[in-house]
């Protein structure tokens, strides 16, 4: 009886390892794309939490425009980049368009936002799951879902830290 188990139990092992050999963790699909213009956005403030330095950037037009008291236009990406101990370590990227939002149901939906992280040479991390990222920032609906909206509209030219 203990031989016949002991076959069941390494039968189901070994379809285990195969099955885990074969799955593949990928990023769920989204529209966000890497901001092609990135090196021309504005960093506009940085937050230091212990050894992790976050340096947020938009663009000029979308910054002008919120400190006009216009919404974020279509297109528009926010960029978090993120340092470990002085070393780049991550991107974050929020990307705004018409009816992305209908991408999600109610439960997840942050506007007509999608988010995306990458690696520093800016491929894409396959292990990220955005709806961590959608449920923090769900609580955001007045601020256009940012949690930096008052730090975009004191830019002054200089960083806000």
């Amino acid at each position: 009886m203990d031989s016949w188990w002991s076959r069941i139990l390494a039968t189901l092992v070994v379809s285990g390892g195969v099955a885990l050999i074969g799955w593949k963790a990928s990023a769920e699909p989204n529209r966000v794309t890497f901001p092609a213009d990135f090196d021309k956005g504005v960093h506009y403030t940085t937050v230091v939490r212990g050894s992790v330095r976050e340096e947020m950037f938009a663009s000029r037009e979308t910054i002008d425009l919120v400190k006009a008291g216009k919404p974020i236009p279509d297109g528009a990406h926010v960029t978090l980049v993120i340092y470990r101990n002085g070393a780049l370590a991550d991107y974050f990227i929020m990307q705004k368009g018409q009816g992305w939002g209908a991408d999600y149901d109610n439960q997840r939906r942050t506007g007509d936002w999608q988010f995306q992280r990458y690696f520093p040479d800016r491929t894409i991390q396959a292990s990220h799951d955005s709806a961590r990222c959608q449920s923090c920032h769900q609580g955001r609906a007045s601020s256009e879902y940012l949690y930096t909206m008052d730090a975009m509209k004191a830019f002054n030219g200089t960083v806000i830290q």
